[in-house]
């Protein structure tokens, strides 16, 4: 099989492209959408429940409406958790954070660190589409990927703003519903950040040379999304980045899970706290590194919340 590490790209256009949308506005679809599968499960102790919803955060005006489990799951929630508070997405300062993660040091620039057949690929890539590689001279290969992905899943239909988080940012605001997030932007840039740099090139590399394949991947992960096909979620992407990106992985994913796993279980084992609808990348609920198997490991009853799917685990 192809190695896949514009696969690093993706997970990160996947994970972070909410500070880049606008201001959420619950989505209202025209017509109803194809048969979906949610990847939606619920965790339960003695006495409350969290709900684990994995997000897809670019997604299309005939994504909606969403399958009635995860409307379902919303009404009962009191409470919903989200991977960065919806304030702070929003807030002025936001874009600030991103760029200072995302500019080379004084004294470094994409052109003077990036290998030469490497950069001349992006000015070819570029240039056809009128711009300059000047425009990125001072964004590290990971923010130059990141553009590059979001640039084309735009093209493709595929909006921020239209994300599942967002929707449901927004309709918890409508609701009057308290919303919260497991980690700061700074944390996410700092992971981002901290991606080994032959990663980051070999990533953003692959991409220039087939940049054909990265569009694929979008349309198998978006398709394996809305059916609920968690084997080909956990298999084609999660799995396959641990092989091929071990660092990148660990630090996107297997690292924020442990971190965010404390403050799941602290709304469990709290007797006096509501049941709480925590929607994350759905990346971070597959395998045995995800919240899911992580929670079942620790005795809660674990059930996935959806018809017609026969498998209960998200492995």
């Amino acid at each position: 099989m192809k190695p896949r590490l514009t696969t690093v790209a993706l997970a990160a256009a996947l994970a972070l492209p909410a500070a880049f949308a606008e201001q959420p506005q619950a989505t209202v679809a025209k017509a109803p959408a194809p048969t979906q599968q949610a990847l939606l499960w619920k965790v339960s102790d003695a006495d409350n429940s969290i709900y684990l919803l994995g997000s897809f955060h670019l997604l299309k005006q005939d994504d909606y409406p969403l399958p009635k489990e995860i409307d379902a799951a919303f009404e009962d929630a009191e409470a919903l958790l989200f991977e960065v508070d919806p304030h702070e997405m929003t807030a002025p300062e936001t874009m600030a954070t991103i760029q200072k993660y995302a500019a080379y040091e004084p004294g470094q620039s994409l052109s003077t660190v990036l290998p030469k057949p490497t950069l001349d690929k992006l000015g070819n890539l570029i240039s056809m589409t009128g711009g300059s590689v000047q425009a990125l001279e001072q964004s590290e290969p990971w923010m130059v990927s990141l553009s590059l992905v979001l640039g084309i899943t735009n093209a493709m239909g595929f909006k921020a703003e239209l994300g599942l988080d967002r929707h449901l940012m927004a309709r918890a605001a409508e609701a009057g519903k308290p919303a919260a997030g497991l980690e700061t932007i700074d944390d996410q840039m700092k992971a981002m950040d901290s991606v080994p740099y032959v990663e980051q090139t070999q990533g953003l590399d692959e991409f220039l040379g087939d940049p054909k394949h990265a569009i694929q991947q979008m349309q198998d992960m978006h398709g394996w999304w809305r059916s609920g096909d968690v084997a080909k979620l956990d298999g084609e992407m999660r799995a396959e980045m641990a092989q091929k990106t071990p660092e990148s992985y660990r630090l996107l994913d297997v690292d924020r899970n442990n971190a965010w796993l404390p403050k799941i279980e602290a709304r469990l084992k709290d007797s006096k706290s509501d049941d709480t609808l925590v929607v994350v990348g759905t990346l971070h609920l597959l395998g045995a590194d995800g919240l899911v198997e992580k929670l079942r490991a620790k005795g809660y009853a674990v059930e996935r919340m959806c018809d017609g799917c026969e498998a209960p685990a998200a492995q």
